[in-house]
């Protein structure tokens, strides 16, 4: 297995020096703080996304019901690391929940480099990319009920829907723009 990103902004905020540090709301997701002056909402477990690229030439995307922005949004598979849980374990298990897609090796899941949503999340998100066969994505199950499809789209019909706005949430926008950009520096 690849070894992992030592990052430590992917566990904790390090922003240790901002006091006082104040609870202002928490829920079993996220808490929201005040750290010196400094408003921040932090996900009570470690975030992370996956980048699902098949035959080397497209990726999988899911579309996700998102009342609180009234739309159904074009997103990479992602979720939170539960418990004692690594991050291609979570990876693994977000995978197959967001698009009925099980691989169990966990060795085909290469960590990325984490990326940050917003400075306002002080802790990174992990980045998982996998490489799938068609036969893998064809085969796919069920997926879960926020979840209203599992697409497949060609790295020129992404780029196209990041340039007209239908690919708008920040994550999927950084992980998409840095692996297009990667792929055509070298070949996957």
């Amino acid at each position: 297995m690849a070894p992992s990103i030592d990052d430590p902004r992917l566990l904790s905020p390090q922003c240790l020096s901002l006091k006082p540090v104040k609870t202002l709301h928490q829920n079993p997701w996220f808490t929201v703080r005040d750290r010196g002056g400094f408003y921040s909402v932090e996900y009570n477990e470690p975030q992370l996304a996956v980048l699902p690229v098949v035959d080397r030439q497209w990726v999988v995307m899911v579309r996700v019901r998102r009342p609180l922005i009234a739309d159904s949004t074009l997103e990479l598979p992602a979720g939170g690391v539960i418990g004692n849980e690594s991050g291609a374990e979570a990876a693994k298990r977000e995978l197959a929940e967001e698009t009925g897609i099980a691989i169990e090796d966990l060795d085909r899941f290469k960590e990325l480099k984490p990326l940050s949503v917003t400075p306002r999340f002080p802790c990174l998100v992990h980045t998982f990319q996998v490489n799938l066969s068609g036969r893998e994505y064809d085969s796919r199950g069920d997926h879960d009920h926020e979840v209203t499809s599992v697409e497949l789209f060609s790295l020129a019909e992404i780029a196209k829907k990041m340039v007209s706005g239908e690919i708008y949430l920040c994550l999927p926008l950084g992980v998409l723009a840095r692996f297009m950009i990667e792929k055509s520096e070298r070949p996957l």
